[in-house]
């Protein structure tokens, strides 16, 4: 289960730079990490990985970088940054994604791109040549190089996941994603499912609880100490138990499910964190994220907020 927790140690901070061949497959490998749960960044400047990484690191266990030739003179310092990055204690592995000469060829006439090094006296196939002249270097420190030359989509989604994805996850049938939310800020675009429990009482109204939030075992005993509470996360549970093998028989490979109450900070927190542990006997990978949570501060803070 992945939560958005400060990351304490460094070892268990995991950072893929994805780099290689315009055309080569990086936006299809950054996609699929995505959805596996990285934090990911497209068209990244080497120069500022490491102080990003300092930063982010404190919020997210799992992060991906796109950095390629887009950076112009930037990308030169590529090298520099790694090194950095090592000295300082922090692991990662290096993707360089690959492809034949003819394949790129195939790929930007198809897409009518423009290559990114593409002058006005160059045709395509010498901007690809200096290309991976320019890339020749990092490609030899490269952890791990795939070619997708003839990788269909589903084919390199899977090598991604072989690669860098944990055992339980690429055991796992499906892919979870359990996101709290408050509905003064909307309703998450992406959810499949959405579940309202504002009929839960509410810690908003109670002042030794209105400043803490549905991570905290205050709330949590207050949420989950209800009766009511308690059946809705059996039948829940039941109910998405139910659900997954259909879902999966028509080829649905990830699922997520929003849980709101009117802020987004207690109840629905509570209750996200809690259906989390009551779905870890299913065959899937399960991802808690907890959307509003830190949002209007000030509010709670308030004697008698609206």
């Amino acid at each position: 289960m992945i939560t958005e927790n400060a990351i304490n140690d460094k070892k268990d901070f995991q950072l893929i730079v994805i780099t290689g061949l315009s055309g080569g497959g990086k936006t299809r490998a950054v996609r699929y990490l995505e959805d596996l749960g990285y934090f990911c960044v497209d068209n990244f400047l080497p120069a500022f990985i490491v102080p990003f990484v300092d930063l982010i690191s404190s919020k997210f266990k799992k992060v991906a970088l796109v950095v390629d030739a887009r950076g112009g003179a930037f990308f030169a310092e590529l090298s520099g940054s790694l090194h950095q990055l090592k000295e300082k204690g922090w692991l990662y592995k290096l993707l360089f994604l690959d492809a034949s000469d003819e394949m790129l060829v195939a790929r930007f006439s198809e897409t009518r791109r423009r290559h990114p090094l593409m002058k006005e006296e160059m045709t395509l196939l010498e901007s690809i040549n200096k290309e991976r002249c320019l890339l020749r270097e990092i490609h030899d420190q490269s952890d791990n190089i795939i070619n997708t030359s003839n990788l269909a989509p589903e084919q390199l989604k899977k090598r991604i996941t072989t690669l860098f994805v944990e055992h339980e996850v690429r055991d796992a049938s499906m892919i979870i994603s359990i996101i709290s939310f408050g509905y003064r800020y909307g309703i998450p675009m992406d959810a499949d499912l959405v579940f309202d429990v504002r009929f839960l009482p509410n810690p908003h109204y109670i002042d030794a609880l209105r400043e803490l939030n549905g991570l905290n075992k205050e709330v949590q005993d207050f949420v989950l100490g209800k009766s009511v509470t308690q059946e809705f996360l059996k039948k829940f549970s039941g109910f998405i138990s139910y659900l997954v093998p259909h879902y999966q028989k028509e080829g649905k490979s990830s699922l997520t499910v929003a849980i709101g109450c009117t802020g987004g900070r207690h109840r629905s927190v509570a209750i996200s964190h809690e259906l989390c542990k009551y779905l870890q006997n299913l065959n899937s990978h399960i991802i808690e994220r907890h959307r509003d949570l830190e949002k209007d501060e000030a509010r709670y803070k308030q004697k008698d907020p609206l």
